[in-house]
């Protein structure tokens, strides 16, 4: 058996106004996977992913990513690890100013001095990989312009793109396609797909439809108030489990 690349052991997050978002959360992800992670809003999705790549600081338990417990790395050591963990958000985080191309190189900015950091000197073989990256995402006739340009579903495909240029293991996606129409979420998705086969880069996303997650999910885990309430196959979840995870009266969305 191949060790995971990551292992959650018993993870907690207490949030200073006694809000506890996780409580003793377990779990492997197997390098190659494509996990997806549902439950209703608060039930601790977000919190989950962003104490994985130390953007908030778990209170306590074991992150084991690559064979080590990030939970405990501080100050430099945090940056190197996120060098490792792409992350893609909601609300895509560009600079809209900014050209697409440009966008996509501040994924290098972890791994340059701060001198060339401060001025922008990527080398060729950055740029090469920012425009190798664009037209994995089918958008690399857009590097030119300016990201406040573009769509929204063209604009997380840019975010991607920046993620990828870090040379991730893994990928965080955080509710990706939340603010999208159904058609473009569909798009998103089969890019963050492909990422995830041709690239072999395990994906861990957080989604709210499960529609979506049996088209794309290899594995899913449902979060409620900060628990595991159901961990397997997405197409095992039945409508009892759907009421379990989501409530009574629950319906479920499909996005076509």
């Amino acid at each position: 058996m191949s060790q995971p690349i990551l292992s959650i052991k018993n993870l907690v997050k207490t949030y200073p106004n006694g809000v506890q978002a996780l409580k003793g959360v377990s779990f492997d992800v197997k390098k190659g996977e494509f996990l997806v992670i549902i439950g209703l809003s608060g039930s601790g999705k977000s919190t989950l992913l962003r104490c994985v790549n130390r953007l908030h600081d778990p209170t306590s338990g074991q992150i084991i990513f690559e064979g080590k417990d990030v939970a405990q790395v501080q100050g430099e050591e945090i940056r190197g690890l996120r060098k490792h963990i792409g992350m893609i958000f909601q609300h895509f985080n560009l600079i809209p100013r900014h050209s697409v191309i440009s966008n996509v190189l501040m994924g290098r900015l972890g791994f340059m001095g701060s001198f060339k950091s401060i001025f922008g000197f990527f080398s060729q073989e950055d740029k090469d990989n920012a425009m190798k990256y664009l037209k994995l995402v089918g958008i690399s006739e857009k590097a030119k312009i300016r990201a406040d340009q573009l769509s929204g579903g063209q604009q997380q495909r840019v975010a991607i793109a920046r993620a990828l240029t870090q040379g991730p293991s893994i990928l965080l996606a955080d509710e990706p396609v939340a603010s999208l129409d159904p058609a473009t979420c569909h798009t998103v998705m089969d890019y963050l797909k492909k990422v995830n086969q041709e690239l072999g880069i395990t994906v861990i996303c957080n989604l709210h439809f499960l529609s979506l997650v049996r088209q794309y999910a290899t594995r899913v885990i449902a979060l409620k108030g900060g628990q595991i309430v159901y961990e397997g196959n997405p197409h095992d979840i039945t409508d009892e489990w759907f009421e379990k995870i989501y409530g009574q009266g629950a319906k479920e969305v499909h996005i076509n």
